[in-house]
């Protein structure tokens, strides 16, 4: 590796992070405002711009007294990141800096100032440059969400579409499996760094060497899996695609039970604030899972081989209006409830659905909690009121 791969590193992990603990760290985005300003603005490299002095960064680029600091300790890692690129390089890892002609396109026209400064990747880096999908989902996921990763991932297969993996159990891992077992192309996007995935370059050791999987990290060479990492991995997952289908989206749970959105929840949220187009399998009635809320959220709903159907008859379908269709015809029970909507829910969970919405009301009759609609008077089979 050349010598300036040794500064891209140093730069992009030896900064301190911006946190809310730490409002004086940088953001992805400050750096990424550097590099523009010295290497796109100034036509300076990376190592001419770390040979500047401090009053150049003064003046030039108008850097604070502590952001100099942070610089400078950039420089004294550099002989430490000298010695793990020659490591990388022994072991068959290319470093990618975010100004590189070999970067993602994907990657930098959907997170713009948010892409990473460096990728690190083992195997064909041309895949980055293909047509792309990712498929998402649950790591608990039904039987019903993983054939329709299968499905969709050999149907990218035959058009030639490069599968984007978090290689995550369920899911993820359908999504990678699928792919290789269709001879397809796929990039395995890992929550740790390059140099811990030491019994995954044993197990994808053919497909690598065959150019049909691209392996990628975003995260410092040697870190270690971590719930945070997992996290931080996934924008780069809808990154590096250039569409998205979700399977499915189940609500996740925080240590006290409470049901919570899980990361494929807040991925497809996040997505639709940016404008990005995701595609949401269309659930049966009797699942139990967020695909309905994220196409009333704007996503697009798909059948089983991901062609558009009518969002708008399944927003029809939802919770709300199914509870107040009904109630219409008058009072029921939690249980009843349960049963004529075929939910698999408990009837804590059902009640404390119903108590979110502003129709509803609870009535006590003896023993038993009965609900129906405000200021909706019951009818007899006649259709007489009584």
């Amino acid at each position: 590796m050349n010598q300036e791969t040794t500064y891209w590193m140093a730069l992009a992990h030896e900064l301190p992070a911006w946190s809310f603990s730490n409002t004086n760290g940088w953001k992805n985005e400050d750096k990424m405002k550097l590099i523009i300003k010295f290497y796109h603005e100034k036509k300076l490299s990376i190592i001419e711009f770390f040979t500047l002095t401090t009053e150049n960064w003064k003046s030039v680029f108008l850097l604070t007294e502590t952001q100099i600091f942070d610089l400078q300790k950039v420089k004294n890692a550099l002989a430490n990141y000298a010695f793990l690129a020659e490591n990388l390089q022994n072991s068959g890892i290319e470093v990618i800096p975010v100004i590189s002609q070999e970067y993602s396109r994907m990657l930098k026209d959907n997170l713009k100032q948010s892409a990473p400064i460096v990728l690190y990747i083992k195997g064909n880096k041309q895949i980055m440059q293909e047509n792309s999908i990712a498929i998402v989902g649950s790591r608990d996921a039904s039987q019903i969400a993983l054939d329709f990763t299968d499905n969709i991932a050999k149907k990218a297969g035959r058009e030639w579409k490069v599968v984007v993996s978090g290689f995550a159990k369920g899911v993820d891992k359908q999504a990678l499996d699928s792919s290789i077992a269709c001879k397809g192309q796929s990039i395995i996007v890992l929550p740790q760094g390059i140099l811990t995935f030491e019994s995954g370059f044993k197990t994808y050791y053919k497909q690598i060497i065959d150019g049909d999987v691209l392996v990628l990290s975003t995260f410092h060479p040697k870190a270690g899996w971590g719930k945070e990492l997992a996290m931080a991995r996934n924008p780069i997952i809808y990154g590096l695609a250039k569409e998205i289908f979700v399977a499915e989206s189940k609500p996740s749970k925080n240590r006290q039970g409470k049901e919570t959105k899980g990361g494929t929840w807040s991925g497809v949220v996040d997505g639709l604030k940016k404008g990005r187009t995701i595609f949401v399998r269309q659930p049966k009635d009797s699942e139990n899972n967020d695909n309905v809320l994220l196409i009333q959220k704007g996503a697009v709903a798909v059948d089983f081989d991901g062609n558009r159907t009518n969002s708008e008859t399944i927003a029809e379908k939802s919770f709300e209006e199914k509870v107040k269709e009904l109630l219409e015809n008058g009072k029921l029970t939690a249980n009843a409830i349960i049963l004529k909507l075929k939910l698999d829910w408990k009837t804590d969970k059902l009640k404390r659905e119903l108590e979110k919405l502003n129709f509803i009301e609870i009535k006590k009759e003896g023993s038993k909690n009965y609900f129906s609609l405000k200021g909706n008077k019951e009818t007899n089979l006649f259709g007489n009121d009584f």
